[in-house]
């Protein structure tokens, strides 16, 4: 019985509403527009800003690297410079006179 009811109100078509406010006057407007590209405009300076300061801060950290590599390179100089000459050049004229 309620499986009968239930068919029977599927079968009935479904109001569709009828659109109380006329389409072409709910527009966004010369307004709406200036805004959207006023969005854009800020979303596109921010993009440029943001891609500049991690192209910035990867710079940096390469920087780092580098300059603790050459603090470690200069510890170990320094720490192997009783050991003899580093280099094949501070061995040359200077060590055979």
């Amino acid at each position: 019985m309620l499986s009968l009811a239930i068919v029977r109100m599927g079968l009935k078509e479904t109001p569709v509403p009828t659109p109380t406010v006329d389409p072409e006057s709910v527009t966004p407007g010369p307004y709406g527009f200036l805004v959207v590209v006023l969005l854009v405009v800020a979303v596109v300076i921010l993009v440029i800003d943001m891609m500049r300061r991690v192209r910035r801060v990867r710079y940096r950290a390469e920087v780092n690297e580098m300059l603790d590599a050459e603090e470690r390179a200069a510890e170990d100089g320094v720490d192997g410079a009783d050991d003899g000459p580093a280099d094949d050049d501070e061995a040359g004229p200077r060590a055979s006179g």
